[in-house]
C-alpha cells in the first residue's frame, strides 16, 4: 500500500476513534433511566404486592411492619389525603412504640397499612401479604387453628341483639325462633348464631333465618341501614355499642339478649411470629387503649359522616312507588337494574322532581341541562318527570359503555364505577384508576380498591355517594324479596285447601310473625 493510501487510512482511523470517544464521553455523562426511577407509595398504602412469612426481627430488617385492616369509618379509611380511623391511630402509636424501644431515629421501622376485607384478613395474614390482622377480631376456638392472637385489647366481651323500632318486641332468646338477622359469614356472630339455631333444631323450634351480608358492610354499616328502617336486626359486640348508641339513639340495644360472652378481641398474627407477638404484647401493657379507643370514636369520628336517610319513609316510599314504573321502563330500555335506578335517584333528590342544585342541576335524577342537551344524551324538557329519568339513565348508560364496558370488570363494578363518573365525572374516575398500579390496588373493583384512591385524592363525597347508592340498591332490593316471598305464601295457601290452617300457621311463624292468641284453637304443626 502506498504512503498515500496509509494517509488516508489513518487519518480516518482518527476520525473514527475520536467520534467514538467524544459519544461514549457524552453517553457516560448523560443522565440515564432504562428503568423508571422507583416511587415511593402513598403513607399509609401498600408497596407492590410481595409476600413475606417471615417474624419480627426480619420485618425490622425490611424497615416495616404490614397490619391488615377493614376500609371503614371506624377502622381505617382516607380523607383526602389525611388518613383517620381507629387502626390508623392505633397502629401509629404502635410505631412510635417500636421505633422508641429499637431507638430508631433515623432509620425508621414503618408500619404499613393495607385495607383488606374482613373475610380476606385471616387469608391474607396466613399467606404472607400482611404481618398483623387488626380487624378487632373475636378470639374463636376455630380462628386460633390458623392463627395466634395477641393479648387481647378488649375483655369481657358479650355479643348483643340490636333491633330497629319496627322490629317485633324480643324478650328472650327463644322469641328469636323464626326471625331473620343479618350478618357477615366471616363474623363471629355468624359462628354464634350457627349454634344457636343448633340449640333450636335440638328443641324443635324454628330457626333463626341467617342473612349474610356482603363483606364490605362493616358493623356500623348494618347499624346505618338499621337506623335507616333498611333492616330490622343485626348482632354487635358490647364495646361497639356503648360507642355507636351515642349516635343511633332510635336503635335498641339489648345487653340482656347476648350469644357469647365473656369474649376477647386481640390482634392476630402468624403461628411462627412469637417475637412479633411479644412485641404487641408489651405496646398493649403500656397504652391503655379503651381510654385512646373510647375518646378517638366520640370525640373524633362519630357524627361526622352523612349517614344513610331511609328510602322507606313514608314520603320517599310514597314517591318511590309513584316512580316505579319509570325506573322499570327506562332500566329495561337501557339494561340496568332498575332498583340501581332508584337508588341513584334517592341519593340525587330523596326522589324528588322538584329539586334543585346550586350548580343548576335539575330533577329527580339531578341532570344538568348542558349534559342532557349534549350529543350522547340529547333528551329535552328534563324539567318533566320522565323526560329527566330517561336523561338521567342514558346518561349512566353513555358512561358505562364509553368507558368501562370493555374492562375486565364484573356488571356489578361497571355500574359503580358508571355511578362514581355520575357524580364526580368520568375523567376524574379514570385517572383514580391510572394510579391503581402506584398504590397497589385493583383498577377494576370500586369497594376496598378504587374508592380509596378516590378518598385520598377527591375526599369522602364520592366514597360516600357511592356507598349511600349501594345500600339503597340493597334495601329496594329487600322489598322485592319480602314482596316475591309475600306472592309464594299466598299461591301455596290457594294450592293447599285442605291444610289451610296448618299452612297458613306454619307460613306465619316461617315468615317470623309473633304468636296471636286468636291462634290458639288451631292443630298442632306438623313436624
Amino acid at each position: 500500500m502506498d504512503f498515500r493510501k496509509r494517509q488516508i487510512l489513518s487519518g480516518a482511523f482518527m476520525v473514527f476513534l475520536t467520534v467514538t470517544v467524544f459519544a461514549g464521553m457524552l453517553w457516560l455523562f448523560q443522565p440515564r433511566h432504562e428503568k423508571p426511577p422507583h416511587e415511593t407509595p402513598p403513607d399509609g398504602l401498600p408497596p407492590p404486592e410481595e409476600t413475606s412469612t417471615v417474624d419480627f426481627d426480619g420485618m425490622v430488617r425490611r424497615n416495616e411492619i404490614r397490619a391488615l385492616s377493614p376500609y371503614s369509618k371506624t377502622f381505617y379509611y382516607l380523607d383526602g389525603a389525611e388518613q383517620r380511623g381507629l387502626s390508623y391511630e392505633l397502629l401509629k402509636a404502635f410505631e412510635a412504640y417500636i421505633n422508641k424501644s429499637l431507638n430508631r431515629d433515623a432509620l425508621k421501622v414503618k408500619v404499613i397499612i393495607i385495607p383488606t376485607p374482613r373475610d380476606r384478613l385471616i387469608p391474607d395474614l396466613l399467606s404472607g401479604h400482611g404481618d398483623i390482622a387488626v380487624g378487632y377480631l373475636t378470639i374463636t376456638p376455630g380462628r386460633r387453628k390458623h392463627v395466634d392472637f395477641s393479648d387481647p385489647f378488649y375483655m369481657g366481651i358479650s355479643e348483643i341483639l340490636v333491633t330497629a323500632p319496627e322490629a317485633p318486641e324480643i324478650q328472650t332468646m327463644d322469641d328469636l325462633c323464626g326471625q331473620t338477622l343479618y350478618v357477615r359469614r366471616s363474623s363471629s356472630y355468624f359462628e354464634s348464631l350457627q349454634e344457636l339455631n343448633q340449640r333450636f333444631a335440638a328443641e324443635y323450634k324454628n330457626p333463626v333465618n341467617i342473612i349474610t351480608v356482603n363483606e364490605i358492610l362493616e358493623d356500623e354499616d348494618l347499624l346505618e341501614m338499621m337506623n335507616a328502617g333498611l333492616i330490622s336486626m343485626a348482632v354487635i359486640d358490647s364495646h361497639k355499642a356503648q360507642f355507636w348508641k351515642n349516635v343511633f339513639h332510635d336503635l335498641t340495644f339489648h345487653d340482656r339478649i347476648t350469644f357469647r360472652e365473656n369474649g376477647e378481641i386481640a390482634w392476630a398474627v402468624r403461628k411462627n411470629s412469637p417475637k412479633l407477638k411479644a412485641r404487641i404484647n408489651a405496646f398493649k401493657k403500656s397504652h391503655q387503649t379503651g381510654t385512646l379507643i373510647g375518646n378517638l370514636l366520640l370525640n373524633r369520628y362519630l357524627g361526622a359522616d352523612r349517614w344513610v336517610i331511609n328510602p322507606m319513609g313514608k314520603e320517599a316510599f310514597s314517591r318511590f312507588e309513584e316512580s316505579v314504573a319509570l325506573f322499570k321502563k327506562y332500566g329495561k330500555k337501557y339494561h340496568f337494574d332498575w332498583r340501581m335506578i332508584a337508588a341513584v335517584a334517592f341519593q340525587e333528590s330523596r326522589i324528588d322532581q322538584s329539586g334543585r342544585s346550586p350548580r343548576g342541576a335539575v330533577g329527580m335524577m339531578q341532570v344538568l341541562p348542558k349534559t342532557a342537551a349534549s350529543p350522547h344524551v340529547d333528551i329535552h324538557d328534563i324539567h318533566i318527570t320522565e323526560s329527566n329519568v330517561h336523561a338521567g339513565v342514558k346518561y349512566l348508560r353513555f358512561l358505562r359503555d364509553q368507558y368501562f364496558e370493555r374492562q375486565p370488570m364484573s356488571p356489578l363494578n361497571k355500574m359503580l364505577f358508571a355511578i362514581a363518573c355520575y357524580n364526580a365525572g368520568p375523567a376524574r374516575i379514570i385517572a383514580l384508576r391510572k394510579q391503581a398500579d402506584r398504590m397497589n390496588v385493583d383498577p377494576n373493583v370500586w369497594f376496598d380498591n378504587i374508592e380509596i384512591v378516590a378518598a385520598r385524592r377527591l375526599g369522602r363525597e364520592t366514597v360516600t355517594y357511592v356507598s349511600n347508592i349501594y345500600k339503597y340498591y340493597i334495601a329496594y332490593s329487600l322489598i322485592l324479596d319480602t314482596d316475591r316471598e309475600k306472592a309464594r305464601l299466598k299461591e301455596k295457601f290457594r294450592a293447599e285447601p285442605n291444610n289451610k290452617k296448618i299452612t297458613l300457621w306454619q307460613d306465619l311463624l316461617n315468615m317470623g310473625l309473633r304468636w296471636n292468641s286468636a291462634w290458639d284453637g288451631l292443630p298442632a304443626v306438623r313436624k
